[in-house]
């Protein structure tokens, strides 16, 4: 049967409506995909900048990100760009950026509570509280992340709640014991609750995990030194030297200040050790002292001057 001639103009209007639907879809998509490729691109020029160009690589990220903004992992490589030239405060805001789009990424989380953090230390203390949430949403998609814990205690301890920091502090050395510097601070804050026999234990464990190498020794230094604390508050003279000995035996040329604690604590013991406690004396005199140094070490070199005297040795 024939149409009438409406009839049939709006079977064509209709029929055609979708395929303009169609045609303005594939261009809208082509665009899209267009972008997410230019996006790309431009990442990848910054993959290969950033490590001689950060502020180039900063730039294409930035492109990049303006072309493709639901990209996470373009955000991602934004913020670790910011990382490596230590701008927390961007760093910090680009995550909050990620974990808008990627809530289920905990390394997002981890990272921008990191940046709260460095932020916190730089001076701004607020900044302490306000790093917990995405710590504890970091731990929230992935249990296991040993740093999250320990960023987590340390800010828990400057917000003044010991119990949460020990038990992160703790849950950070159970997920991964390999890691150096996560027993330091659990033993510091034990120190400073005057649980000396818990400081003791972390300590002792520590020293006994970690291997000393080039990369773990400053961790150890700090170990040991902190394990004579306990031993001096314990009155463990033998112990505190013992520990004292095994922390020079680590402390590299970035802590002459052992040469003045163990010099010293030779000095003054009964009998003093005097070949002992004078070359390391006049060794820190000399590394410390009469440098730049001087001015940060003033009442070690003013103590160091009278021992050397009082044993009976010159001071030059």
């Amino acid at each position: 049967m024939k149409l009438p001639f409406v009839s049939k103009l709006r079977h064509v209007l209709s029929s055609a409506i979708p395929w303009a639907v169609v045609v303005s879809a594939t261009v809208l998509s082509t665009s899209c995909s267009r972008s997410h490729i230019e996006a790309i691109n431009l990442a990848n020029q910054g993959d290969r900048a950033v490590a001689v160009n950060v502020e180039g690589a900063i730039s294409k990220y930035e492109q990049a990100m303006g072309l493709d903004p639901t990209n996470h992992r373009i955000i991602w490589k934004l913020a670790k760009a910011y990382e490596k030239k230590e701008d927390w405060d961007k760093m910090a805001s680009t995550l909050s950026r990620a974990v808008s789009i990627a809530p289920e990424f905990a390394n997002y989380w981890y990272k921008r509570g990191f940046a709260l953090m460095q932020i916190a230390r730089d001076g701004n203390p607020d900044q302490y509280t306000e790093a917990k949430e995405p710590l504890k949403k970091c731990i929230e998609h992935d249990p296991g992340y040993a740093e999250c814990y320990h960023e987590l205690g340390d800010a828990s301890w400057w917000t003044d709640d010991e119990q949460a920091a020990i038990d992160n502090f703790s849950k950070a050395i159970q997920h991964n014991s390999t890691i150096p510097y996560f027993y330091p601070p659990l033993a510091d804050l034990y120190i400073a609750l005057k649980l000396y026999d818990q400081a003791k234990g972390v300590l002792e464990e520590g020293t006994r995990i970690i291997p000393p190498t080039e990369k773990t020794n400053n961790a150890l230094y700090g170990m040991f030194t902190l394990l004579a604390n306990v031993n001096q508050a314990r009155d463990d003279l033998p112990g505190m030297v013992s520990t004292l000995e095994k922390a020079e035996e680590v402390a590299g040329d970035s802590h002459p200040e052992i040469l003045f604690n163990l010099g010293s604590t030779y000095a003054v013991m009964d009998p003093p050790q005097k070949e002992k406690a004078i070359r390391r004396l006049k060794s820190f005199s000399k590394r410390a002292c009469r440098s730049a140094k001087a001015k940060k070490y003033k009442d070690q070199c003013e103590t160091t001057s009278t021992l050397i005297q009082k044993l009976g040795a010159s001071v030059n």
